[in-house]
C-alpha cells in the first residue's frame, strides 16, 4: 500500500452518458479502480438500482425518509459519521431495524487524502469499532467524505474489510437553505436513470423528502428494482 499512489483523484459523475443513459466517467473509474473493491456504477446487466443517502447530520427529515421506505418496501444504505451516530442513536438502531444498510462515512469527516494513511484509517475504525460497541453492528461499506479518495486510501479501506461505494448520480441537494424545486427535482432524478445506478441522495434535503415516494414508484415503472448493497 505504501507505494500506491497517495494523489487525490478528480472525479465526479458528471453529465456524459453512454448509449443505455449511464454515466461515462464512472464506468471508466470503475475499470480503473474497481480492484479496490470500489464502486462508481454497477454492472449493467444487474438489473438493479441502489439507493444510498448521507447522513453527515440530522436537519429533522430522516424520520420522514424512513417512513417512504418502509411504506414502499425498499431498503437503502445509509452512510452515517460519528456525531450523527451519537446524536440519533434511535434513528439508526430504527435504520437497522428495518433492513437499511448502515455505511461509514467516517469519524470527523476528514478529506482522506490530505491526512496520513494512519490518521485516515483510525477515521473509519473509530465509527467502525463505536457501532459495534454501541449497536453490535458490523459495517462493511465506506463512503469517503467529498468522495475524495487516492488509490491509496482505497486499497487501506479495501485491506480493512471495506468496500467503497461511491456514486454513478448526485445532484444539488446537500443544502438546506437552497434546495432545488421539487417538480424539477424530480424530473432530474427520472430522467438520469441508468442500469447498475447507484444513487448519493442527502438525507438533509426537504426536496428529496417530498419527491422520494413519486419517485421509487416511476422507477419501479421504468423496470428498476431497488436493492440495497450488503
Amino acid at each position: 500500500i505504501g507505494a500506491l499512489d497517495t494523489q487525490q483523484v478528480p472525479w465526479g459523475p458528471g453529465v456524459l452518458v453512454d448509449e443505455n443513459n449511464r454515466t461515462t466517467e464512472p464506468i471508466l473509474n470503475q475499470e480503473k479502480f474497481g480492484q479496490y473493491s470500489a464502486y462508481f456504477i454497477a454492472p449493467e446487466d444487474c438489473g438493479k438500482f441502489y439507493l444510498t443517502f448521507d447522513e453527515g447530520y440530522e436537519s429533522g427529515f430522516s424520520p420522514a425518509i424512513l417512513d417512504t421506505l418502509q411504506e414502499k418496501g425498499v431498503h437503502a444504505v445509509f452512510f452515517v459519521t460519528l456525531p450523527f451516530v451519537q446524536s440519533q442513536p434511535e434513528l439508526v438502531r430504527r435504520m437497522i431495524q428495518e433492513g437499511h444498510v448502515v455505511g461509514n462515512h467516517t469519524s470527523h469527516h476528514w478529506n482522506p487524502t490530505q491526512k496520513t494513511l494512519e490518521e485516515a484509517a483510525e477515521d473509519i475504525r473509530e465509527l467502525h469499532d463505536y457501532m459495534q460497541e454501541e449497536f453490535g453492528y458490523t459495517m462493511t461499506l465506506y463512503r469517503p467524505p467529498e468522495g475524495a479518495f487516492s488509490e491509496q486510501t482505497l486499497a487501506m479501506a479495501q485491506e480493512m474489510g471495506y468496500t467503497t461505494v461511491l456514486w454513478s448520480f448526485a445532484y444539488k441537494d446537500w443544502d438546506p437553505d437552497n434546495q432545488p424545486e421539487a417538480t424539477a427535482a424530480l424530473a432530474k432524478l427520472k430522467e438520469r436513470l441508468h442500469p447498475g445506478a447507484i444513487y448519493l441522495l442527502h438525507a438533509v434535503s426537504s426536496t428529496n423528502t417530498h419527491v422520494l415516494g413519486q419517485f421509487i414508484d416511476d422507477a419501479r415503472a421504468a423496470g428498476y428494482e431497488f436493492v440495497p448493497y450488503r
